[in-house]
């Protein structure tokens, strides 16, 4: 009689699949593959080889704690049928005497996540067998069509899901300062953090079975993971926090990589890392979804709008020193402010808004009673469709929203003047294959001053004063989007602003630095004041300097003047202002920025004129050199040169070192006390364990100073 049909052994061929999977970077040892493209494995059976004709071989996929059918978590497909109803497909590819090697491919709409592969035997008479087979992961795949992740540039593909290293900008839309970043994605158990990531949602804790059976949708993934990376709501990786007091946890300029506050969350039992702030979310969040398969890049927005009642009106308030006050609306514009932007279809949408989407995972306002905002389609952005989901409104007003400053004085508000350019500038990513910063502003916005940019202003103002905004209707895979009230006690900020040309100016008033703003160093600058008018001008101009942090709360002013002007017609005349730093020294922010402004007034007429600049101190950069040729599995050598660039000596300094693919682990270094203008250096000795492009990222630490970086780029060879 014949045998029934037994397996010996499994190949899932873990290391070929892989590759052609484009997962040889994370593991060669488990299965790890994409979605909508097919994968190999070989079965080895014990007495005797298979037979189509009497055998059938029936696979089971199954995914999370629930696996269900008509859910799309279980799926059952046999190898003998071809039209079966299963989206999974498996076919022959060769077949031995005592081997048969086997394709499966799993629908590009499969949900992701870790799978277990069973089979069960269907032999003549009757018999069934059932082995399981093992376990593997499945991810998102921009490299198939049919996927609504697809992605059709390779170069993009290779930046926005391969690579794992990049830059976040910083600084201020004058001084653009690249931050080298260690993304990881790739990193031993980097894989395992997102998947338990996935599972401490507070989606998968109250409805484990739908939240599964979801995670087919990029867009339902996506917020998920951004309401996951802060831990308002949940678990999530990250503490905020924006006080200057980060004496129980890491000052968030201290981070150099996302590695590291992963595996912090993941070894802790999930509590929240602390601290993070905008670019540390972001970061973060770009190591998880690029792990996950979803194109995902970096976004800094200069000059960032926090619309916090939804008027696309941002307020500023002033005093008569032309110091800038807090207010009780909490509007602000941040210095700079990061966010991600991720690649995906939207078929929720209408046609056309697919493609890069905004999403936030800094907990700044409530999507649904949960802090994440996005995704939001970058299109309808720039088109001003803010009654498309998800938190169109809000991003709108980060990037184009309109600042009225008012002057504050004896219990009264004086509107100074409207601008309506000064949110949303130099909106910056890292160049594709390149280290250059790309400007895309223009993906977000029409150019300032253009009449298509004050139309689609208008068209988003009316859109929301309409109410024809409203919660957005969702199936049960995605949460509504933040409803935007409109201010109700202060109806001057509901008036649509006019197109008419402001009123001739007839005194300007322009800071200008004499000298680059180092750190360590007195500010010089001068007040540059113009009469443009055929008469003749008396000035008071009170002037002040605060600290600022980069989401533009102000600090205490440090620093007043008082300049009296007397200018002739048509004349121009400077005058001159030192900060020392002793001065400022003591005043400063962990962000660097200094706020000088000055108000200035005529003698003869009741308007204000106001200008103010942010200074943003500078550093000077660690240096790294690499000794030798970097080999795979062969030492390599490397030297960080630092140096105290204060006047003063600073205490409690550390160095830290990382970089994918060179070292195993984050390096630190404590270098104790550094004299004044110390300059030193130290040697670093790894063996690199992964070939191709990769850099080094570093960071110093002292009591004075917080994040002093450097980088360099290496490229590793192959072991000859």
């Amino acid at each position: 009689a014949q045998a029934w049909l037994e397996v010996a052994l499994t190949d899932l061929q873990s290391s070929r699949n892989n590759v052609r999977h484009h997962t040889e970077e994370i593991t060669v040892d488990h299965l790890l593959v994409r979605r909508g493209q097919a994968f190999n494995l070989t079965l080895y059976f014990r007495n005797r080889g298979f037979q189509p004709g009497l055998d059938n071989i029936i696979f089971v996929v199954e995914t999370g704690p629930l696996p269900d059918l008509a859910l799309g978590t279980r799926a059952v497909f046999s190898l003998a049928r071809h039209h079966s109803p299963s989206p999974w497909i498996a076919w022959l590819e060769t077949n031995g005497a005592t081997s048969t090697e086997v394709s499966l491919c799993a629908p590009p709409t499969a949900a992701v996540g870790r799978y277990l592969l069973k089979i069960h035997i269907d032999s003549f008479q009757g018999s069934v067998t059932a082995y399981q087979l093992g376990e593997f992961i499945l991810l998102f795949n921009p490299w198939c069509p049919e996927d609504a992740v697809y992605l059709d540039s390779e170069p993009q593909r290779q930046e926005y899901v391969m690579n794992d290293y990049g830059f976040i900008y910083q600084g201020s839309k004058n001084w653009i300062r690249p931050c080298p970043w260690n993304y990881g994605q790739f990193e031993e158990k980097i894989i395992d953090i997102c998947l338990k990531l996935l599972d401490k949602s507070l989606h998968f804790q109250t409805d484990p079975a739908t939240d599964c059976a979801l995670r087919g949708s990029p867009v339902y993934v996506s917020r998920v993971v951004c309401a996951m990376i802060n831990s308002n709501d949940d678990n999530g990786v990250l503490n905020g926090n924006w006080s200057e007091n980060y004496t129980d946890g890491a000052n968030p300029a201290e981070w150099t990589g996302s590695v590291a506050i992963l595996k912090q969350w993941y070894a802790t039992g999930c509590q929240p890392v602390r601290y993070g702030q905008c670019w540390v979310f972001a970061a973060v969040m770009c190591t998880v979804m690029r792990c996950l398969g979803i194109p995902t890049r970096v976004i800094t927005n200069f000059d960032s709008g926090h619309d916090t009642d939804g008027n696309l009106i941002i307020d500023e308030y002033y005093d008569n020193t032309g110091r800038i006050l807090g207010n009780k609306k909490k509007d602000t514009i941040w210095n700079f402010h990061v966010w991600n932007e991720c690649w995906m279809a939207r078929k929720d949408l209408p046609p056309g808004y697919g493609g890069w989407q905004v999403l936030d995972a800094t907990p700044q306002e409530m999507s649904n009673g949960v802090y994440c905002c996005g995704p939001a389609s970058v299109r309808a952005i720039k088109d001003g469709e803010v009654d498309l989901n998800y938190d169109t409104p809000f991003v709108f007003s980060m990037v184009n929203a309109d600042c009225m400053s008012w002057l504050v004085q004896g219990g009264k508000e004086q509107k100074l003047h409207q601008d309506t350019s000064s949110v949303g500038n130099f909106i910056s990513t890292k160049s594709i294959q390149s280290d250059e910063r790309d400007d895309i502003t223009e993906n977000y916005k029409y150019e300032e001053g253009s009449l298509q940019e004050r139309q689609v202003f208008l068209k988003a103002l009316q859109k929301l004063k309409a109410g024809r905004f409203h919660s957005s209707r969702r199936g049960a895979d995605l949460q509504p989007s933040r409803p935007t009230p409109l201010s109700q006690d202060s109806p001057r900020r509901l008036h649509t602003p006019s197109l008419r040309p402001s009123d001739v100016v007839q005194v300007s008033l322009k800071f200008k630095l004499l000298d680059p703003p180092n750190m360590g160093q007195d500010i010089c600058f001068v007040l540059l004041a113009f009469n443009m008018s055929s008469q003749f001008k008396d000035l008071k101009v009170n002037l002040s300097a605060q600290s600022l942090l980069h989401d533009g709360s102000p600090l205490s002013p440090f620093w007043q003047d008082i300049a009296f002007i007397t200018l002739s017609p048509k004349e121009a005349k400077t005058y001159p202002c030192k900060i020392s730093y002793s001065q400022y020294s003591q005043y400063l922010s962990t962000d660097k920025l200094i706020r000088i402004s000055a108000l200035g007034e005529e003698k003869s007429s009741p308007e204000k004129i106001l200008v103010n600049k942010i200074i943003t101190l500078s550093y000077p950069s660690i240096t790294i050199n690499v000794l030798g040729a970097a080999v795979v599995n062969q030492p390599l050598s490397i030297q960080v040169i630092f140096s105290n660039p204060l006047s003063e000596q600073v205490e409690d300094c550390v160095l830290t070192v990382e970089g994918s693919g060179l070292f195993k682990k984050q390096q630190k270094v404590f270098l104790g006390v550094l004299k004044p203008q110390h300059r030193g250096s130290i040697i670093l000795e790894t063996v690199p364990f992964k070939s191709g492009q990769r850099q080094i990222q570093a960071n110093m630490r002292s009591n004075k100073f917080k994040d002093i970086k450097g980088y360099r780029n290496v490229y590793v060879d192959f072991a000859l």
